[in-house]
């Protein structure tokens, strides 16, 4: 008589030998692999580009990026070159702006110390600005089929699920169980693509919900999908708390059409990037205060008033913005403010050009949609 579903959960099957995994998932990978292209392309500083876009982002986000980027830097040379602001431009939009100025930090110093070449020896690739361990081994064994073992999300739960891990992986124990089990899975024959094939198994079949253990390559020996519980793999660890914060933004314009944007410190969350002028609203304190409050330190007299919202969720922040709009004549705002180079008059067609992060743009959309001719929408990115 077949075990039931509840005494399949708790008999654990027998673990697989990690050799036998490469054969199946090479097979498959043969016939399923995705077409991307960053891959079987050769070309070290491209897949560097690729593999830090790819850091904490969906493939279908960065591949919206990706051509753009590399057509507007096509070499380490000519990123190097570029100012920050250049960069953070081509890069809005895609989140988590730290890895845009890694990428530019890199660039610079293969440029100062590597000759304009991304270095394939394992130590000083990862001495590199972000650049860690999985990174070096995405980047070596997809351009140089260096045997070397990777470890992301969508490895973790693949490896968890085939050899039935318990714990919490971003624990220092499981993690390091995990990192072993990576090398110890890995063939000697075709290591590069050993790896890519592993992140599309997770990314299309081994899902983190409903995962697809009938079209597994792996299915026959796998340890959770016998036990029929895959879906309880990897064990979740302590969520990270969300912080709600309430603010408000102001769109100042003007009769010519230009609007004001204000540039962010050059420390914390979107450091050095453009948006409205902006405040955060303190416990009890009312909207349309906060509003004028700010439109008085800009040296405007208007009274604002409220014409939309906006709302825009990081990793570890959900922001509710109240937009107040405020029309003022061309010397309205106080110049001196202007002078610190913290504020700008800017046209609809000049935002392809900033480092706009898609949470401005989130707030620009209401206002700009209410613009009157000439008719100028915002630049999708």
């Amino acid at each position: 008589m077949a075990p039931t579903t509840q005494e399949s959960r708790n008999s654990k099957a027998p673990l697989p030998d990690p050799r036998e995994v490469a054969a199946p998932l090479l097979e498959w990978y043969e016939r399923e692999g995705r077409k991307l292209p960053w891959r079987d392309i050769g070309d070290p500083y491209r897949i560097l580009v690729s593999e830090i876009m790819l850091q904490q982002t969906r493939v279908s986000t960065v591949l919206n990026y990706y051509p753009s980027f590399i057509d507007r830097f096509p070499t380490v040379g000519e990123l190097a070159a570029a100012s920050e602001e250049e960069v953070l431009a081509m890069w809005s939009g895609l989140g988590f702006y730290r890895r845009a100025r890694n990428l530019h930090a890199c660039a610079q110093e293969l440029v100062k110390s590597y000759g304009s070449e991304v270095p394939s020896n394992p130590e000083n690739l990862g001495k590199l600005p972000g650049i860690g361990r999985y990174t070096v081994g995405a980047i070596l064994s997809a351009a140089h089929n260096a045997k070397l073992p990777i470890l992301d999300g969508n490895v973790i739960r693949v490896l968890s699920r085939v050899f039935y891990v318990e714990g919490d992986p971003k624990s220092a124990k499981i993690n390091r169980r995990l990192w072993s089990l990576a090398e110890a899975v890995l063939p000697q024959d075709r290591p590069g693509d050993f790896n890519q094939a592993i992140m599309d198994l997770g990314a299309t079949v081994c899902s983190r919900t409903t995962p697809r253990c009938q079209d597994c390559p792996l299915c026959s020996f796998c340890a959770a999908c016998k036990a029929a519980c895959a879906e309880d793999f990897p064990h979740a660890g302590r969520k990270t708390k969300v912080v709600l914060v309430q603010r408000i933004s102001l769109f100042v314009t003007r009769p010519d059409g230009a609007f004001l944007l204000h540039r962010r410190g050059s420390k914390g969350l979107l450091a050095g990037m453009w948006e409205l002028p902006s405040a955060d609203l303190q416990k009890g304190e009312q909207p349309q205060h906060l509003a004028r409050v700010l439109s008085t330190q800009l040296g405007l007299s208007p009274e604002p008033q409220e014409c939309g919202q906006g709302e825009h969720r990081f990793s570890h922040r959900h922001w509710t913005t109240r937009i107040y709009r405020l029309e003022v004549d061309k010397h309205s705002v106080n110049e001196a403010t202007l002078d610190d180079r913290e504020l700008r008059w800017t046209h609809t067609h000049e935002l392809q050009e900033l480092a706009l992060p898609e949470a401005t743009r989130k707030t620009l959309r209401p206002c700009l949609s209410e613009q009157p001719s000439p008719s100028e929408s915002l630049p999708e990115q």
